[in-house]
């Protein structure tokens, strides 16, 4: 029986969503943009990357042919040359650009109800749900209070929170809660208790996730956000694909922050890993344990965490360069009648104004042993992607989405 490796690329999009001007990213090309910058010299960076943009991998399984047909053209450095598995492009169909909404169509269920979320002033949170969380947690006080970068928020405001044992409180345009504190001053298991806390109390504003973000060092310049992030979703509102595959018997192998996405939900094997080639190994790991008819979901964080939302042209080249590289690892270890897919969640285009995620399609590449190279050019929905991975399972269709292999 088959299995399939399905890696989300996150933020990875490939411009051309129809509905883009109504989340103000019209032109929006996380792909493309990071193709023009490598081109003029734009991408270099000294002992990190330089030249054109070298991700031949993808591009063979089909990348540069549907970054082509979503956004009109072929990022410059990319063949179009496709040699082997199937491609497609897909257009989201839930409302919002965040993560949750993301994943939730791949695995089949779109969001199809608003996110509540918190507006962009200082403060921004309402000051009802501040002195509840304050009273409930036992906090002196929080610091933040504003939408922010995560890692220019933790530089700023880092050391006050370590002297006054007040977490810092931010968000974004994403429906999201963060909480930033220090993994040994504040503690991680307190964090992760005042997570629990903030979690409860969101939820009449229907915000779709509280995310702990624990950071280690002592002053601005040395501080670092961990791998213990953690974050508290709410539960998707219909059985996922991976639903449908535990309660068949298989195995799911939650890699990196799938089973928080999913609020464990469907999942059987939860794996955590600091870093994308770390999340790569760990992948490499589940292909191992996994058996017949298994499901191994992937998410590679650090392509929107680390650059996208940075804004980091040099960095997100070279660790899609990285990924490219490697991908051939995958590849070998697949059996005759495993199914590999790359995909992505949204966009994060890091030449874009401002720090959000940007609302584009994303590729969808399928690579097998077995299958015959294609396109099967525009999907209606993401949905489509978690429907033909439960087909290719031999798992019960749901109710949205198309399976086209």
């Amino acid at each position: 029986m088959p299995r399939v490796i399905l890696c989300v690329l996150d933020s990875f999009g490939i411009g051309g969503a129809p509905d883009a001007a109504e989340y103000g990213d019209e032109g929006s090309n996380t792909l493309g943009h990071i193709a023009a910058f490598c081109a003029a010299g734009k991408g270099n960076q000294d002992g990190l990357r330089n030249g054109p943009l070298r991700i031949p991998n993808m591009d063979m399984l089909g990348l540069g042919q549907a970054a082509k047909a979503a956004s009109g053209e072929l990022p410059i450095g990319l063949s179009g040359d496709h040699k082997a598995g199937v491609w497609a492009h897909a257009k989201e169909v839930s409302k919002g650009k965040d993560t949750p909404s993301g994943h939730w169509e791949i695995a089949g269920v779109p969001v199809q109800f608003d996110w509540g979320y918190f507006p962009d002033t200082e403060p921004t949170f309402p000051r009802k749900l501040t002195d509840a969380f304050v009273k409930r947690a036992n906090l002196p006080g929080i610091l933040g209070d504003k939408h922010a970068s995560g890692t220019f928020v933790i530089a700023e405001l880092g050391e006050e929170s370590i002297r006054s044992g007040k977490p810092i409180c931010y968000t974004s345009a994403d429906s999201v809660f963060q909480i930033a504190a220090h993994e040994t001053h504040f503690g991680l298991d307190r964090l992760y208790e005042i997570c629990e806390i903030a979690y409860e109390l969101v939820k009449p504003y229907n915000i779709g996730r509280v995310i702990a973000r624990p950071f280690v060092g002592e002053t601005s310049d040395t501080f670092e956000r961990t791998g213990n992030r953690r974050d508290f979703s709410v539960l998707p509102p219909e059985p996922t694909l991976l639903d449908r595959a535990k309660g068949n018997g298989r195995q799911v192998f939650a890699v990196g922050k799938i089973s928080d996405i999913y609020a464990a939900q469907g999942v059987t094997h939860k794996i955590k890993a600091n870093g994308n080639m770390k999340l790569f190994d760990a992948t490499l790991d589940a292909m191992e344990m996994a058996r017949d008819g298994d499901l191994i979901f992937t998410n590679f964080v650090d392509f929107d965490m680390h650059f996208g939302h940075r804004r980091d042209v040099p960095g997100y080249a070279a660790a899609l360069e990285q990924f490219d590289q490697r991908l051939p690892e995958i590849i070998a270890k697949m059996r005759d009648d495993d199914l590999l897919v790359l995909t992505a969640d949204h966009g994060c285009d890091p030449t874009w104004q401002g720090n959000d995620h940007t609302r584009e399609q994303v590729p969808v590449l399928l690579f097998s042993p077995t299958l015959t190279k294609g396109s099967k050019g525009a999907r209606s929905t993401f949905a489509d992607i978690g429907e033909t991975v439960a087909q290719w399972l031999k798992l019960p269709a749901g109710p949205h989405g198309t399976a086209f292999l």
